[in-house]
């Protein structure tokens, strides 16, 4: 019997939080009902490392107050109360308390899309577009050099289509950063778009 099972049909953020076992699995709480989220693949995780170090480098290289983080825990505006996020990777301009379980604030979001995982990923991706200090959020293929990246309107409002970045450079305004789209991918043993 997993764990999830063994749970009431539905848990605030708090519960969850206080329930959410340290058994080797990530969670995230999706309108009330926990979700394991299913061990990643080789090709996501080199594109988690490949961004990771380099937004980390830059926003080092740049003095910037902002930090780059792995696997982040964030609250969606809508539905705070039962929803819990984990997005791949996270950027913060605001303080976080070292024993802090979601990151405050994030202007950067990032979901890597793995075979299987698409439909969980873009649900994710919605839900982040009500967080208001998100500015930017973007969207990593594994399956073929493809970045699509949604930027926050300067009504607030959100674009209907994403950008999508299959080569060049792209851009993410929210921490002043631009990099050739390959570069996130040199490791991933992913070439050219499908």
């Amino acid at each position: 019997m997993s764990a999830a099972s063994k749970l009431p049909f539905h848990l605030t953020r708090e519960d969850f939080l206080a329930w959410c076992p340290d058994d080797g699995q990530r969670w995230q709480l999706i309108d009330g009902e926990p979700v394991a989220m299913a061990p990643a693949r080789f090709g996501h995780n080199a594109l988690l490392i490949e961004l990771g170090a380099l937004l980390r480098n830059h926003l080092a290289e740049r003095g910037s107050p902002c930090v780059a983080i792995a696997t982040p825990g964030v609250v969606p505006h809508v539905r705070a109360g039962v929803n819990f996020r984990v997005p791949d990777l996270g950027v913060t301009c605001t303080p976080v308390p070292t024993d802090s379980v979601f990151v405050p604030a994030p202007v950067l979001l990032v979901e890597i899309l793995s075979p299987g995982n698409e439909r969980d990923s873009w649900a994710n991706v919605w839900a982040y577009t009500t967080i208001p200090s998100v500015r930017e959020i973007l969207v990593l293929h594994t399956k073929e050099i493809r970045a699509e990246l949604l930027r926050r309107q300067p009504d607030g409002n959100w674009p209907a289509n994403t950008l999508q970045v299959t080569e060049g450079e792209f851009a993410l305004d929210s921490i002043g950063f631009a990099a050739p789209v390959a570069a996130l991918y040199r490791t991933a043993g992913i070439s050219g778009t499908g």
